[in-house]
């Protein structure tokens, strides 16, 4: 028997969409974009089947919560609208469809965490405490077969597993997670991490790489600090409420 997918209340939704609007805003200001590719979805219903994305060929700068288009990842003719861009459909449709648990799931090839994705090891040493954040946290894909159609974005689906952050090798970096402010939170600092981690190694310099004892009882004190992925994200939309508030239109 098949269950119908609870939609959120109207009032809810507006918030999630304001709250991914201002995603794609602050990740153009970073320069983590790269013009109208790249894409962020959210799920709107209990089974993750129903998300959020954004439409083919608006630019991230421009972004505004009504234009996030309602998707549903088990229908193909979904795939099929002008306004839907394959590779964002098959990527995201797939994670949705197998982790329920991924709400909220940011792609991009932003400059230094695709240049790690580039590099044979693109693990992330821990050598500063932005990059044990990371440390035995990030899943890996070493089987890039093409841009993210068919069975390429069913596989990314199944590498991610349970961890919120996966190196596309080749390609770029994808996060996944319970909210959009800890997702972005998520992204943002991973990618301060592989800029840390490109620069040290461009020194040519032996790296100071911590112990693993050390490395993990940081990210262990990352994971429970007090509510840093909303705070962090709450201040960036007040500066867009001052600078850009349309986002929320």
């Amino acid at each position: 028997m098949s269950v119908t997918p609870i939609h959120q209340p109207e009032d809810s939704l507006h918030v999630e969409r304001c709250d991914l609007a201002a995603a794609f805003r602050w990740t153009a200001r970073l320069n983590m974009h790269e013009g109208i590719a790249n894409h962020f979805s959210l799920a709107v219903s209990d089974d993750g089947s129903r998300f959020l994305l954004n439409p083919y060929g608006r630019h991230f700068s421009q972004v505004q919560a009504s234009d996030l288009m309602e998707l549903d990842a088990g229908n193909p003719a979904d795939g099929d609208r002008e306004d839907v861009d394959p590779t964002a459909w098959c990527i995201h449709g797939a994670i949705h469809r197998q982790l329920p648990h991924a709400r909220c799931i940011l792609h991009v090839h932003s400059r230094y965490a695709t240049v790690l994705s580039c590099l044979k090891d693109s693990t992330i040493p821990p050598i500063d405490q932005t990059t044990m954040r990371y440390f035995n946290r990030v899943a890996v894909d070493d089987g890039f077969d093409g841009m993210g159609l068919g069975d390429e974005a069913e596989r990314l689906a199944g590498t991610i597993g349970n961890a919120s952050t996966l190196i596309m090798g080749n390609h770029g970096i994808l996060v996944v997670g319970e909210t959009v402010a800890r997702a972005f939170d998520n992204l943002y600092y991973f990618e301060r991490a592989a800029e840390t981690v490109i620069t040290a190694y461009s020194t040519g310099k032996p790296l100071r790489i911590a112990s693993d004892q050390v490395a993990e009882k940081t990210a262990q004190q990352w994971e429970e600090y007090p509510d840093l992925g909303e705070r962090h994200f709450a201040a960036l939309k007040d500066i867009l409420d001052r600078e850009e508030p349309e986002f929320r239109d």
